[in-house]
């Protein structure tokens, strides 16, 4: 099934050379189906890359999935022009008032920044709270999980001495998740972050149920007992150049940056990567949309306090 997009989008045309299956707001005005309302906030700073990159995976879905784009403010992007946010993106006040299915939010590059330093901190602040009763399921990734389990739980990260880049193993902690159905025993991901959450604190929080981590990278998918918020420290969306691209970005900068680990091939940077990751990517984001979303949302959207938490097998 289709992902819903806003005519004109540009990242209609990259998937559409990929085979992955997009629907125009007008075509999809001409068919009658309950399809699933899925908001991103975009905290990026290319949009337009991470646009593409989210929507390929909920695009390896077979759920029709309508989705808004969401900017944390209305500041000039320094990455993305301002017709592009104008066009496609919509501004808190505009969605306040209405309830989606599910929220995806995006890293942010803020990983040396203390949270009460950031400039839209009291904003975020907002839309996490917003989430817990306007959201069926709220999938946080990298910086957003770091924030997000800060305010919502009351967990600090702790910041790391260099930065944690790469693409790491990972193994499942926890059974019989409907989110880690097709899930291998073990299974790579990319992380590029400065701070880390502590994995001890995780599995003692009684609210959380931490499904996935890494001895490397540490915790990866941490689960809300109630199955309301999904955090995902690393990135399941990223593209094969993703790593490349920031790696040379900061040599570029003179910042001397370590080669990402286990992600170009024999670790030299001057060949080719190596992918290990999409598969796990795309069947993260549609278990998520299955069985966090799709089964537990209300068919009426206006009905948000029919929610009832998804007991899991082990629960």
């Amino acid at each position: 099934m289709p992902v819903k997009i806003p005519d004109n989008l540009p990242a209609a045309e990259i998937l559409e050379s990929e085979n992955i299956f997009v629907m125009s707001e007008t075509r999809a005005a001409n068919q009658d189906i309950r399809p699933m309302k899925v908001l991103i906030l975009n905290l990026m700073p290319n949009k337009i890359e991470t646009e593409t990159q989210l929507l390929r995976l909920l695009g390896n879905t077979p759920l029709q999935v309508d989705v808004d784009l969401l900017r944390i403010h209305d500041k000039e992007s320094k990455h993305t022009s301002i017709d592009h946010m104008n066009n496609f993106y919509r501004d808190f006040e505009q969605v306040r008032n209405r309830n989606y299915d599910g929220l995806i939010i995006t890293g942010a590059p803020l990983g040396q920044v203390e949270f009460e330093d950031v400039s839209y901190w009291d904003h975020i602040r907002e839309i996490f709270d917003w989430s817990q009763h306007h959201v069926t399921s709220v999938l946080f990734l990298c910086w957003a999980a770091h924030a997000a389990l800060y305010h919502l739980y009351g967990l600090n990260r702790k910041l790391l001495k260099n930065k944690r880049s790469g693409v790491f193993s990972h193994m499942r902690t926890s059974e019989h998740y409907p989110l880690l159905r097709g899930f291998d025993e073990e299974f790579y991901a990319p992380h590029s972050r400065f701070a880390e959450m502590d994995v001890e604190q995780l599995h003692a929080h009684p609210a959380l149920k931490v499904l996935t981590e890494s001895d490397t990278a540490g915790a990866y998918m941490v689960l809300s007992n109630n199955n309301r918020n999904l955090f995902v420290m690393g990135h399941p969306e990223y593209q094969k150049s993703t790593l490349k691209d920031e790696y040379l970005r900061d040599v570029s900068q003179g910042l001397s940056p370590a080669v990402p680990q286990n992600y170009f091939k024999n670790d030299d940077p001057n060949q080719q990567p190596i992918v290990r990751w999409h598969s796990h990517g795309s069947l993260l984001v549609s278990n998520w949309l299955n069985y966090y979303v799709y089964q537990l949302t209300p068919y009426n959207l206006e009905d948000m306090s029919g929610i009832t938490p998804w007991e899991s097998e082990t629960q």
